[in-house]
């Protein structure tokens, strides 16, 4: 394969590394344009899924053990690697939450199992989210910051519903904290 060099006059290091690379992309583009870096796959065989794997960064289960790490975190009494946790889960689980809505959104109408597997996907990412918030809230009443707890119960509430136990625990501790008075005592709500 031969390829060709293209010498440009060098008016500024900021042009010539634009036009380095601009070279660089395109000879190597164009051997992958040509096929002769890919390789042949036999649909037959059995492919790795990567994100649904252990070492994914980017699934439900990994928040599912960004929590873990956080409650183990809060019983070494190291608040910050556990807040850092929480704060981590509760970010992918709304990103997994969106990226799910976005999709089943896109396929509505054409096949009904994607949006349906997308939809069940993105109510459990939306619980991770909410445990997430109440976790890190619990973490920011132990840490005497009830003003930065608020709003991730308000938020449980706005993703579950009080009707939900999360929301009713939720809504519970905004009682215990002083921001609502009424106690509610409705489905999913304590008695007293």
């Amino acid at each position: 394969m031969n390829y060709i060099i293209v010498s440009l006059p060098v008016r500024n290091l900021w042009q010539s590394s634009v036009g380095y690379f601009t070279a660089l992309a395109v000879a190597l583009a164009l051997p992958l344009a040509h096929g002769s870096f890919a390789q042949e796959q036999d649909p037959s065989e059995a492919t790795v899924k990567v994100l649904q794997s252990d070492e994914a960064s980017f699934n439900p289960d990994t928040v599912e053990r960004l929590l873990k790490q956080g409650d183990e975190a809060v019983a070494a009494e190291d608040l910050e690697t556990a807040r850092r946790n929480y704060d981590d889960a509760r970010g992918a689980a709304r990103a997994l939450a969106g990226f799910y809505r976005d999709l089943s959104g896109a396929f509505r109408g054409l096949d009904a199992r994607v949006p349906r597997e997308m939809d069940t996907k993105g109510r459990r990412s939306i619980t991770l989210q909410a445990e997430a918030n109440l976790r890190l809230a619990a973490l920011y009443r132990r840490l005497q910051q009830p003003e930065v707890a608020v709003p991730l119960l308000v938020d449980v509430i706005k993703l579950m519903t009080v009707t939900n136990p999360l929301g009713a625990r939720a809504y519970q501790q905004l009682v215990e904290l002083g921001f609502a008075e009424t106690l509610y005592q409705g489905p999913g709500g304590s008695a007293g």
